[in-house]
């Protein structure tokens, strides 16, 4: 398969791979391009997904059912678009899949922020048709920016990260740690500087927004290209058969079409069930059907029950200090026993802090005394959720063949997507704070039924579940009784 190369990359500056003995120096840079390119993505994603939300607020006063309809459609588009993202991420040139991702992202931002600021301060002046009609703009400039956002994710820490790595495990474990420690820094600053500024004023937090998502724009996409001229692994794509897109497919007809999309949709499926991650993923995202995440729906129920504003952003500051913990404690423990026992060990840590959490929370009659329990166990059990995280992230890394890495990747998402909007439908059924409670059981069974899925993919792996000591060994035991 020829590849196009993108005009402003040459092949001929392709020289230098980030793993040779004599570069250290230029690791380091690619290194430090990659991480400051990763930062400024996902510190401006991380923005503008929690502003959204102010701004909404702000702009709809009283109501959750705006803002619950720009989440829900913004997860809806990320399932039904996940396959033919994949097959993009797959077939493209690497360089351009990003610069897309980066460029449109920045773009939907942009103009969603100016439809933002017009509804802030013209709403009284607007016929309600128009502002229905920029409410709509807004949700489909949503569903443009989280697709970006998935493409982009998708393409950095699930292929680019693996290339740069070059077969060399404990280069992975750095680049995924440190990835990951980006992306919960971001999870907790880039949030609460939005909301310091949004106190101040939402028209500031709206043209702030605005402003730095056009700014970086530029120095995020120079900072990746810099990336892919020094690895020239990057520019090489591996042969494989692709799906059809004919010219006779291009001039068929809308339903023809719409059926090849499924075909598409279900090639994707038979691939991701193929692959030897399939289980460790798919108990991945089981985990994002849960209400007890420190999320909108949980930060409602707490303030419901007595909590202060402060004493919440306090509760969610421990627990992004907890999940910032396992991007040190993950690597480690991989190192010392590999990513298939590391994530049974995290994940059983996540599954009896919150198991405990949510006994507490049913036994407690005062409402204060069970949030409290719920907040404690629930900061603590991110421990586990991230180093789990980590260590099926590395599994499927290393479980996923080359050419697939997109398709898989898209589709985890989707089902990760799917995961998060039942979680949506559990608070939508179940809305009073009182019943809160029946979310969290509904949370519980997810995270333990990703247990059972992930006990089921490392028996397959390994032949056990425990790793006995010697002196307990199986052998031991049956030479003794001889």
């Amino acid at each position: 398969m020829t590849r196009e190369l993108d005009p402003q990359v040459d092949a001929s500056t392709e020289t230098t791979p980030l793993t040779g003995g004599d570069q250290a120096s230029s690791s380091r840079g690619i290194k430090s391009r990659l991480y400051v390119s990763h930062f400024l993505s996902t510190w401006n994603f991380r923005g503008f997904e929690f502003g959204a939300v102010l701004f909404l607020a702000s702009i709809f006063p009283g109501t959750l059912l705006p803002m619950s309809i720009y989440a829900l459609v913004r997860a809806g588009t990320s399932i039904a678009f996940a396959s033919q993202i994949g097959q993009y991420i797959d077939h493209g040139n690497r360089l351009k899949v990003v610069r897309a991702s980066i460029i449109w992202q920045r773009i939907a931002v942009v103009f969603s922020c100016a439809g933002f600021w017009v509804l802030l301060t013209q709403k009284t002046k607007l016929p309600v048709w128009a502002i229905y009609m920029l409410f709509g703009v807004n949700v489909a400039l949503g569903c443009v920016e989280r697709l970006c956002s998935t493409m982009n994710t998708v393409s950095v820490e699930r292929d680019w990260v693996i290339v740069i790595a070059n077969d060399d495990e404990s280069v992975l474990y750095t680049l995924n740690s440190q990835m990951r420690r980006i992306d919960l820094f971001c999870k907790l600053m880039s949030p609460l500087v939005v909301a310091m500024v949004h106190t101040f004023s939402p028209q500031i937090a709206i043209l702030a927004t605005l402003g730095v998502n056009g700014v970086s724009m530029v120095v995020e996409y120079g900072l990746i290209a810099r990336v892919y001229r020094v690895i020239p692994a990057l520019a090489s794509r591996p042969e494989w058969i692709t799906y059809g897109s004919s010219d006779e497919e291009q001039r068929s007809s809308f339903v023809q079409r719409f059926v090849g999309q499924l075909r598409l949709i279900g090639e994707n499926i038979n691939i991701y069930k193929q692959q030897d991650a399939f289980l460790a993923s798919v108990s991945l995202s089981m985990l994002y059907l849960t209400v007890l995440s420190f999320g909108g729906q949980m930060v409602t129920y707490l303030l419901d029950s007595g909590y202060t504003s402060a004493v919440v952003g306090l509760a969610r500051v421990v627990s992004s200090f907890c999940e910032m913990s396992a991007t040190w404690i993950a690597p480690w423990l991989m190192g010392k026993i590999g990513p298939i026992r590391s994530g049974m060990w995290f994940l059983s840590f996540q599954m009896i802090c919150l198991g405990t959490a949510v006994i507490a929370f049913w036994r407690f009659q005062e409402p204060l005394w069970a949030a409290s329990a719920l907040v404690l166990g629930t900061a603590f059990s991110r421990i586990g959720l991230w180093g789990f995280d980590l260590s099926a992230q590395v599994i499927i890394q290393e479980g996923v063949e080359a050419e697939y890495r997109g398709s898989f990747s898209t589709t985890e998402s989707a089902l990760q997507n799917l995961c998060e909007l039942l979680a949506y439908v559990s608070t939508i059924v179940f809305f009073e704070p009182s019943d809160f409670k029946y979310p969290a059981i509904i949370s519980i069974a997810a995270v333990y039924s990703s247990g059972l899925l992930y006990a089921k993919f490392v028996h397959m792996k390994r032949g056990h579940l425990l790793h006995y000591p010697k002196c307990l060994s199986r052998e031991k035991f049956h030479h003794q009784r001889l």
